[in-house]
């Protein structure tokens, strides 16, 4: 499992950059969408026209009402076939800015990806926003295989996690208010990005306290257990694409894609 995890990890920014490039951007404001209007129906466009009731239910803890602002009004601004060419061709330009074609072991790296997110696609049951995205053809260029590659593995986690924190009983804030309080995202992140007023997390951060998981801004003993156990069950849900590699194809492709992801991240891709 600890293999499976590092694959994952270290070629997890080839996918997330298309968050915070600036490519992303601009090609959404060339269709007519501006920030959150981008993000959303960028994301969401592998459903066709998403209702804002769907992309709540899978994207999980986001403030609803901010994705009611923009969804689905993107619908009649622009189409869900332009948004994903838009997010393709900025996922290809940001990725040759970062130089990842010429860092060694691509075809390697690929193939690898390509075998854990096929087996990824024998598990479609419960998994919406991965099994939408499954739906979609392979890009001819390699990098963007490997991006696309990467982007199912990381939605397949992603529905994953999200069935692990229904069945734990945790809500979309309280998601993220133990996320902040691990210290692995700043907590001020979260509430920009996420949009959730102010004494909404207050009131959670208190509930939180109330129930022991909290104690003042830090993670009790019973809050850490939680989130190791949410982290730990995540992961399980995770393995069915990986044991396709077996442990050693894990730790090859955890040794070949730390280079593609920090390739990532030395050239700003990440936004850090």
């Amino acid at each position: 499992m600890k293999a499976a995890r590092q694959a994952w990890r270290r070629l997890e920014p080839v996918h997330a950059m298309i968050y915070f490039v600036p490519e992303g951007g601009q090609r959404y404001a060339e269709l007519g969408l501006e920030g959150a209007g981008g993000y959303f129906a960028s994301r969401s466009a592998v459903f066709g026209r998403a209702s804002a009731e769907l992309v709540i239910a899978t994207f999980y803890n986001f403030n609803p009402r901010l994705i009611r602002t923009v969804i689905p009004a993107a619908w009649d601004i622009t189409t869900p076939e332009q948004l994903l060419a838009a997010r393709l061709d900025a996922a290809g330009a940001a990725l040759k800015r970062a130089k990842i074609d010429e860092v060694p072991g691509l075809d390697e790296t690929l193939a690898l990806a390509r075998r854990a997110a096929d087996a990824a696609c024998e598990r479609l049951q419960g998994r919406p926003l991965f099994a939408a995205h499954a739906a979609l053809e392979y890009p001819d260029e390699p990098i963007l295989q490997l991006w696309h590659a990467q982007t199912l593995l990381r939605e397949f986690r992603g529905d994953g996690h999200i069935a692990t924190l229904v069945d734990e009983g945790v809500g979309p804030l309280e998601a993220l208010v133990l996320h902040g309080a691990t210290g692995t995202i700043p907590t001020p992140f979260l509430k920009m990005s996420r949009a959730w007023p102010e004494e909404e997390w207050a009131a959670t951060e208190e509930a939180l306290r109330a129930r022991g998981l909290l104690d003042g801004d830090e993670l009790t003993a019973e809050g850490k257990a939680l989130r190791q156990r949410i982290e730990d069950r995540t992961d399980a849900l995770a393995l069915p694409a990986y044991e396709a590699l077996g442990e050693e194809g894990c730790e090859r492709l955890a040794e070949l894609a730390r280079p593609f992801g920090r390739a990532v991240v030395d050239a700003g891709l990440m936004g850090i």
